[in-house]
């Protein structure tokens, strides 16, 4: 099984954190040839679940620095978002308005 097979672009939109990936992701699937979309959304996938594996990690961090004010020495705090963004798929301007 593919990740394509287990997400939607429903459930994507729903994963990404920022209004601008779900932006972004929304434009892809609309401007993208037909024929090309399996390989987009399975870069929208991929990047979809590698914030989901982060989940926990930044939960734990959100929680320890409510708790104590601070992250711990163990969570090394560094935003990863540019780069899980930049590998979900192409970000060229496509034409608009093309039938």
């Amino acid at each position: 099984m593919t990740a394509r097979d287990t997400w939607t672009v429903d459930r994507l939109h729903h994963a990404l954190p920022h209004s601008a990936s779900r932006q972004q992701l929304l434009a892809d699937v609309n401007l993208t040839p037909i024929d090309e979309l399996p390989a987009i959304l399975d870069r929208w996938a991929a990047a979809a679940e590698t914030l989901q594996a982060a989940a926990h990690r930044i939960e734990t961090a959100r929680v320890t620095e409510k708790a104590y004010g601070r992250l711990s020495e163990s969570v090394a705090a560094e935003d990863r978002t540019a780069d899980v963004l930049r590998d979900a798929g192409p970000r060229e301007q496509r034409g608009q308005g093309a039938a």
